[in-house]
């Protein structure tokens, strides 16, 4: 069994197509269905389920012998790469998927001064929801996600990074916009922008104002923070938001942002990835300037 037919393999799953995984080795559809056919039979296991559609479905089997696959090709890469560059140099790709709120504010700026530091690295970067994050660092799409609450999950990693204070945020033109800080009790009844029901920042928000016996209208939900921000300008609701997801709107004059008087309320953040995950020296390297300068 040679490393091109895993190759191969893996090209096939995450394209969905036979004429793809081909153009991407240098070989005819028909090697790609020998050389699955060949796995199946090493392994006396159906890899793909058979059917008249044109879609690559994996079954059981195949599912965790991709995930498998994947994470020897990612090894072998990295050997390859350490055999052909000088010791020294720090070069390839890192993939970082991260939720909208933390990566439009909080990542531009790690991933300008890394790149300053090693322009031979390129830093892939790309916003999903929550779910999306883990999913992608269980099929080792990615290196790690950066989200906001991580919990422990089987086969993930979490490496807590810092907490987001969180502060009530309106309109100029709101009643409460004058104040420097606000009574959690003041925001019964009003009418609120929030992020969608199955978000964690919004399910943390929810038992702050459980705990308070805030009731709140949600006019509005929202699945990324930039929108929410869009609708509270405009007079729409308040919100509650991460504090420094809105310091260019309150610096320019465009949204109040109020501390509240019962205290700090915050959310966590943190790093998430697939355990036993083999990082390159690149990945390695944005780890440690993502926990060294928290």
């Amino acid at each position: 069994m040679h490393i091109e037919t895993l190759k191969t393999f893996c090209d096939l799953v995450e394209t969905g197509s036979f004429s793809k995984a081909a153009a991407l080795n240098f070989i005819s559809q028909s090697a790609v269905s020998q050389q699955i056919k060949a796995l199946e039979s090493r392994f006396e296991r159906e890899l793909i389920e058979r059917s008249s559609r044109k879609i690559v479905t994996l079954t059981e089997a195949g599912q965790k012998f991709y995930l498998e696959c994947k994470e020897i090709i990612e090894r072998f890469r990295n050997l390859e790469n350490k055999m052909r560059q000088p010791l020294a140099d720090i070069f390839g790709t890192v993939r970082v998927a991260t939720v909208y709120s933390v990566g439009l504010h909080e990542i531009p700026r790690y991933i300008k001064q890394f790149i300053k530091e090693h322009p031979q690295v390129n830093v892939r970067l790309e916003y999903s929801r929550t779910d999306k994050v883990y999913e992608a660092c269980l099929n080792n799409t990615i290196d790690f996600g950066i989200v906001a609450l991580p919990q422990r999950r089987p086969q993930i990693v979490v490496i807590p990074l810092r907490d987001d204070n969180l502060v009530l945020v309106c309109s100029p033109e709101h009643a409460l916009a004058n104040r420097r800080r606000v009574s959690i009790a003041k925001l019964n009844g009003e009418s609120f922008i929030g992020f969608e029901r199955d978000i964690p920042t919004r399910k943390a928000i929810d038992r702050i104002l459980k705990r308070f016996q805030v009731t709140a209208n949600y006019a509005m939900e929202l699945d990324n923070i930039e929108t929410i921000k869009r609708s509270v300008e405009v007079g729409i609701g308040i919100s509650i938001l991460p504090e420094n997801a809105v310091q260019t709107e309150v610096r320019n004059g465009m949204l109040a942002a109020l501390k509240f008087t019962e205290g700090t309320f915050t959310r966590s953040l943190g790093i998430i990835h697939r355990h036993q995950k083999v990082f390159s020296k690149a990945a390695q390297e944005f780890l440690h300037l993502l926990t060294a300068t928290q």
